[in-house]
């Protein structure tokens, strides 16, 4: 493996989506495609996807997440969205922050629920907290000590 290119997250509204992960977590829009066609078809397993994805970066270069909103195969939601850490599959994936605390009171004040309030790690090497997005997707939000 030469390095990691990114995560992929389903999202049911990906103007609420957008914001959250634009306005309240930091991320930078770099591309916004409709994607359709025998290629995505093929690696999807599916028929006549039209998708559009919104790839976006983190702060510094740090790290890129693509946003895909299924028009042509819609789902209102995952199953369970508050589903536990022990189900099968990418259970969450995490983010470096500068001011946890900050960041989780303006998260809190959108309506986004966490897990726990934060706490340090018991190495005290870490603040931390697990909150999930809108469409229930969980993210480990890490503050380095």
């Amino acid at each position: 493996m030469n390095s990691f290119r990114h995560v992929g997250i389903t999202v049911s509204d990906l103007d609420r989506s957008m914001y959250f992960y634009q306005e309240l977590l930091g991320f930078e829009v770099k591309k916004v495609m409709l994607e359709n066609g025998e290629c995505i078809d093929n690696f999807s397993a599916l028929e006549d996807i039209n998708v559009t994805t919104v790839k976006m970066i983190g702060k510094n270069n740090s790290g890129m997440i693509e946003l895909l909103h299924y028009i042509s195969h819609p789902k209102s939601g995952p199953e369970n969205p508050t589903y536990p850490l022990t189900d099968v599959g990418c259970s969450h994936f995490a983010l470096t922050v500068d001011d946890l605390d900050s960041l989780y009171e303006r998260l809190v004040e959108y309506g986004t629920p966490f897990n726990y309030p934060v706490q340090t790690s018991p190495d005290g090497n870490v603040r931390i907290a697990f909150c999930r997005d809108p469409d229930g997707t969980l993210i480990e939000l890490v503050q380095d000590l």
